[in-house]
């Protein structure tokens, strides 16, 4: 057992949370009595997630996308009043961390997949308001760029073969990471000259800069690139608070 505003310091410590600028508010969003035996962790603040979390007893919820975005929770009506009052019926606490989690050069989404991907030479990239929000680096040898996307396949859990822009050369060696909706951020690669985005989502803006550009785009589904840095959180609190962690895995395509 462990008291959840230690947890929540240490996380908030951990993320530098006070210094993005994001529209999520991030940190504690809905708190419980004070006491966390079990945390769930999870992508989406949703009620599926929620129900599935109460079903494990969960006392803490850690999600990337929280409830609470800009003036989202002015009115705790319809689906705000579901999810708020399922939480406190069931005295589950959530944290959630955006561009935070994105951009932890350990426990982040990027930094993760980055290291999944066996990226050397990793620096900051993606450029967000004027914070570094990705990673970029370089294989340890150029491969095909076929032979890379069954890579980002082997590390994503989605079913399905993934989104390719195909737009650069026929063997790729560096690479740029920002998980999620960033597909603008291939205008960033092309200026620095990185062979391969690997992002979450498609969008039509990026498709004419990829091409005139000549990078490759590679889209691991906005929910599937972004289960890695909830799952480092979970373990990190599991590790510094002796309390069981668990991931829930939503069925979640896009």
């Amino acid at each position: 057992m462990a008291s959840l505003h230690a947890i929540v310091s240490c996380l908030d410590r951990e993320l530098n949370t006070d210094a993005f600028e994001d529209v999520s508010h991030n940190g504690l969003q809905v708190e419980n009595d004070g006491l966390v035996r079990k945390v769930c962790c999870g992508v989406d603040a949703s009620m599926s997630f929620f129900e599935a979390a109460a079903k494990e007893e969960a006392d803490l919820v850690i999600c990337h996308h929280g409830i609470s975005w800009g003036s989202s929770l002015c009115r705790i009506t319809e689906l705000n009043y579901r999810r708020v009052k399922f939480l406190m019926e069931h005295n589950m606490a959530l944290y959630a961390s955006h561009l935070p989690l994105d951009a932890h050069r350990v426990y982040g989404n990027n930094a993760c997949i980055a290291n999944a991907l066996g990226l050397r030479n990793v620096r900051p990239f993606g450029d967000y308001k004027g914070q570094s929000i990705g990673f970029s680096g370089r294989l340890g040898k150029a491969v095909s760029i076929r032979s890379f996307v069954k890579r980002v396949q082997g590390i994503m859990e989605r079913e399905g073969s993934l989104q390719v822009m195909e737009f650069g050369a026929d063997m790729v060696k560096t690479v740029a990471v920002v998980s999620g909706g960033a597909a603008e951020m291939a205008a960033e690669a092309g200026r620095k000259g990185i062979d391969v985005l690997v992002t979450g989502e498609p969008a039509l803006a990026a498709y004419s800069v990829a091409q005139e550009y000549g990078v490759h785009v590679v889209f691991g589904g906005h929910y599937a690139t972004e289960t890695f840095g909830v799952r480092a959180l979970g373990q990190l609190v599991e590790r510094q608070f002796d309390v069981e962690s668990s991931f829930i895995q939503m069925a979640v395509p896009y």
